[in-house]
């Protein structure tokens, strides 16, 4: 709370030319004239706030720009985080989500009518499991199919499922597609499957996801459920900017 304070009181104070020119002036001596600022014009206040989120902004897109140059190849080119549509893509699309978000599952068949349609584009999934115990157990489950071939068939499985992915729910599930759900229980336990997990919650967090499902696609970060139209717009803008650097 008192950073907070702190910096609407800095932002407030940079509206008060008297306190901004006047290097030699105390921080008591600027609240004083901070509060009559507010007295005499109530309005200053959502002014500085303005100010305060606009420069708060600024720093989280100077620091998602800073990680998309510098861990690209990670959020993208991770070996160990599985690959759908065509591995040899001009344009790479990364999903973070989770087998019980709502909106993950809406979001699924217009991803899969995507990949299928456009036969140049490189799906990365990070399995990023915040909601729950049964969110965790999915994912470790999706990942170690991995090791029986079977990672994008249950992937669309648990995609459709009806009610929340539990343990019941996700073992059944297997065993429908074919797994052996008893190495699948063991292979959950492979080091890949929780390096994979840690990896997603980091990225997230310094992407400045807060949910899912979220995309990175290019340069764009695109957070939540989107529709069809919108994902083939940042598609064929990365597209573009892919050409652009591949030309000069």
């Amino acid at each position: 709370m008192r950073t907070i304070f702190r910096g609407l009181l800095l932002a407030l104070s940079l509206l008060l030319p008297a306190a901004a020119g006047a290097q030699e002036l105390d921080e008591a001596r600027i609240k004083e004239l901070v509060y009559q600022a507010i007295r005499e014009n109530p309005e200053i206040i959502l002014e500085a706030v303005a100010i305060l989120q606009k420069r708060e902004e600024e720093a989280r897109n100077a620091g998602v720009a800073s990680v998309l140059e510098n861990q690209r190849d990670l959020i993208e080119r991770d070996p160990n985080a599985p690959v759908l549509g065509n591995p040899d893509g001009d344009v790479t699309i990364v999903e973070f989500f989770d087998y019980n978000c709502p909106y993950c599952r809406r979001v699924a068949p217009i991803v899969k009518q995507l990949i299928e349609d456009d036969p140049n584009i490189r799906l990365v999934y990070r399995e990023w499991p915040i909601l729950g115990e049964g969110s965790v157990f999915a994912a470790r489950a999706a990942l170690a199919a991995r090791k029986q071939g079977k990672y994008e068939e249950f992937h669309w499985a648990m995609m459709n499922l009806r009610g929340r992915a539990e343990e019941a729910t996700v073992m059944r599930a297997a065993a429908e597609i074919g797994l052996d759900t008893e190495q699948l229980r063991k292979d959950m336990n492979d080091p890949e499957v929780q390096d994979h997990i840690q990896l997603s919650m980091a990225l997230a967090q310094a992407l400045g996801f807060n949910g899912t499902p979220s995309f990175v696609i290019g340069d764009a970060l695109v957070p939540g459920f989107v529709e069809r139209e919108r994902l083939e717009a940042y598609v064929a803008e990365a597209r573009k900017a892919n050409e652009a650097r591949a030309s000069e």
